[in-house]
């Protein structure tokens, strides 16, 4: 069974939001991170872009996939995980440390429409 944290907000399209104060902390899941292999690339939004909740803002290729990232909230981008530029296999290491972007949230009741870990969980075992 993938690794599921609890506190953290998940997306149907198996992204994850780390929630700190009006920050979000976005990446992708233990599930995806699994299903998809030895990630070797990581397509990131610039600082300042607009990320809108259920659209792509990115992508993750791996040596059998390419899957496109869309983001769980709307917001800024503040931070780009810069690591993930020489490193993209930090993800495989460590999903849920190795975030993909930090954006500022402009609206935290969309997080209202995400998963908990305990029905995301339920989610992946379908």
């Amino acid at each position: 069974m993938a690794k599921v944290i609890e506190g953290l907000y998940y997306s149907e399209s198996h992204e994850y939001v780390r929630v700190e104060g009006d920050f979000g902390f976005i990446g992708i899941t233990d599930y995806a991170q699994n299903a998809l292999g030895n990630v070797v690339y990581v397509d990131m939004p610039e600082v300042d872009d607009e990320v809108a909740a259920g659209e792509e803002f990115g992508a993750v290729e791996s040596v059998k996939a390419a899957s496109d990232l869309y983001s769980p909230v709307s917001g800024t981008v503040v931070e780009i995980n810069e690591a993930l530029d020489d490193e993209p296999e930090l993800i495989n290491q460590d999903a849920f440390e190795n975030w993909i972007i930090k954006v500022e949230l402009s609206d935290k009741s969309e997080l209202d429409a995400l998963m908990d870990a305990k029905a995301y969980e339920a989610f992946c075992e379908k």
